[in-house]
């Protein structure tokens, strides 16, 4: 069986076929579009120029001393080193010209707003704790993982996360590192309940059109010298074949939909979808809108149930989590680790019929 983003992909081309290309984005009044974010490998960086290699090909980006480099903390562009893997969100200024091609045409690059260098979540269930490490079930489709927490990490992680018990949850940002992933600090503040005791919501519960809560990233774990596609699902990959998109925490289990049968029903009451299908994420605090692919069931988004305060508190539950350049391309700071969201669920060419408020 194919992997699950590669059949969300071929639901996308045969939806498509059918129902052809929708006229409308169902996006929110007054949004903003988002900024063409890019994950990729460092291929070369001076002082003044960042050369990545992405999924799409080569992507370079003009930068000073003055861009931010996130690196564990604040880095510099010494952190830029061959080989790392980096996200970078442009500023919407446009394009400078950086030489002249092997061609002789012009060349351009977008300008570096801020870059992230081998930044990772780990978001799951602790299965054991050590002195100075955690392992974590990620879920079926990111498997397991040690997370290490130095001392100095472990003060601001147990500010948020108390218990570092088997059973609880964890959610902590990290640096890659020789001995796999590294804490920083807590992506979000630890839900005070055992990770097998969520309250579902009534059954009879409406679904609402539109869902609010709270919007995270997941990824950033797998080696950057590994091909993804040896481990398509694991490791916290997300898309395996590089393309950005979200993971729903109610893909639905039946037939080739690609959801989990024991997945939870989370604190909210979700309208189930497909891989392959759409939604549409507004950035609540930023403004950014934009229709994002299902790439991966997100049913340890599920357990989750907090809150974000980016900009005030969010509603209770996480309702989808984005790859780290979607997260970054809306607005979003992988370092703080989410944002208040609005999310519509369904088919642009659905979305673009209704007009029903957001």
């Amino acid at each position: 069986m194919p992997p699950a983003q590669s059949r969300g992909a071929s639901r996308r081309r045969l939806r498509a076929s059918v129902l052809g290309t929708p006229a409308g984005t169902g996006l929110p009044e007054r949004a903003e579009r988002p900024l063409d974010a890019a994950s990729g490998i460092v291929l070369d960086a001076s002082p003044h120029l960042l050369v990545l290699g992405t999924a799409a090909g080569e992507a370079r980006f003009a930068m000073s001393e003055a861009t931010p480099v996130w690196h564990g903390g604040r880095g510099g562009l010494a952190a830029l080193r061959p080989g790392r893997s980096v996200v970078v969100r442009p500023k919407e200024a446009g394009l400078v010209a950086d030489g002249t091609g092997r061609d002789g045409t012009s060349r351009g690059a977008s300008i570096a707003d801020r870059i992230w260098v081998d930044i990772g979540r780990v978001a799951g269930t602790i299965l054991a704790c050590g002195r100075d490490a955690v392992d974590v079930d990620m879920g079926p489709h990111r498997g397991r993982t040690r997370v290490v927490i130095p001392p100095r990490a472990l003060e601001r992680v147990l500010v948020r996360h108390p218990r570092l018990e088997p059973g609880y949850l964890i959610d902590v940002i990290c640096v890659r590192s020789p001995d796999g992933p590294r804490a920083v600090h807590p992506g979000t503040s630890q839900p005070g309940y055992r990770a097998d005791d969520l309250a579902a919501p009534e059954v009879t519960a409406p679904v609402p059109e539109v869902l609010r809560g709270t919007a995270t990233w997941f990824g950033g774990l797998d080696d950057p010298a590994t091909n993804r596609a040896a481990c398509p699902v694991t490791n916290g990959a997300g898309a395996a074949d590089g393309a950005d998109g979200a993971a729903y925490p109610a893909v639905d289990s039946e037939g080739d939909a690609g959801g989990c049968a024991d997945a939870p029903s989370g604190c909210v009451a979700f309208p189930y979808l497909s891989l392959g299908s759409d939604v549409v994420v507004h950035n609540e605090c930023g403004g950014r809108a934009a229709p994002v692919p299902v790439v991966e069931c997100g049913c340890m988004a599920a357990r989750f149930c907090d809150r974000c305060v980016d900009c005030g508190a969010s509603p209770r539950g996480r309702i989808v989590e984005l790859t780290p350049a979607a997260f970054a391309g809306l607005g979003g700071d992988l370092e703080t680790g989410c944002f208040n969201a609005a999310v519509r669920p369904g088919a642009p060419s659905t979305m673009a019929e209704r007009t029903a408020s957001w």
